[in-house]
């Protein structure tokens, strides 16, 4: 039997009580080589101070923070970005889909993303924008959940051992 995933949106408070949980999650993640803006070595510490970051930005009202638990443990994240310029407040930024090694395959990053979307369509946004590595098991995520695919960046962004990776950009109408 499956283990049932639940979503939750953390205010700073509880981003801040559940720091070392996110922490560990995006070790992991640039640990298992993925491109999202962190380079080896990469250490808990260099986490938790983005982490840090990520909860004054929940405070100023710039981002929302979603994780996946299942099985009682915090297993995935996403952001909502909405920081935008004045003539660009219709649209968010999906931002760092992260989900620990251990917990992946079992659906959290598509209900993240299921609830990001819903999220920001009550919040009266009609478009989302993300990007992600060219080829890699997001772009295939998306365009499940019908993103539509915008172009590629060739050499855009490093992994983390600094070999350069093409990024693909999405976006999504959901109004």
């Amino acid at each position: 039997m499956t283990e049932r995933i639940t979503i939750a949106q953390l205010d700073g408070p509880a981003a801040r009580q559940h720091r070392d949980a996110l922490a560990e999650i995006l070790c992991d993640c640039v640990e298992g080589g993925a491109s999202v803006s962190f380079m080896w070595p990469f250490d808990t510490d260099r986490s938790r101070a983005y982490w840090t970051g990520v909860e004054t930005a929940i405070g100023e009202d710039r981002l929302r923070l979603y994780v996946a638990s299942c099985g009682g443990r915090i297993g995935g994240t996403v952001q909502l970005w909405l920081d935008c310029p004045p003539n660009q407040k219709h649209r968010g930024d999906i931002r760092k889909l992260l989900v620990h090694r251990a917990l992946r395959r079992l659906g959290l990053a598509r209900e993240l993303m299921r609830h990001a979307e819903r999220d920001a369509r009550e919040l009266g946004l009609s478009l989302l924008t993300l990007d992600t590595v060219t080829h890699g098991p997001a772009e295939r995520l998306y365009e499940s959940l019908s993103w539509q695919r915008v172009g590629v960046i060739p050499n855009f962004a490093k992994w983390p051992d600094g070999r350069f990776c093409d990024t693909t950009v999405f976006c999504k109408t959901i109004a």
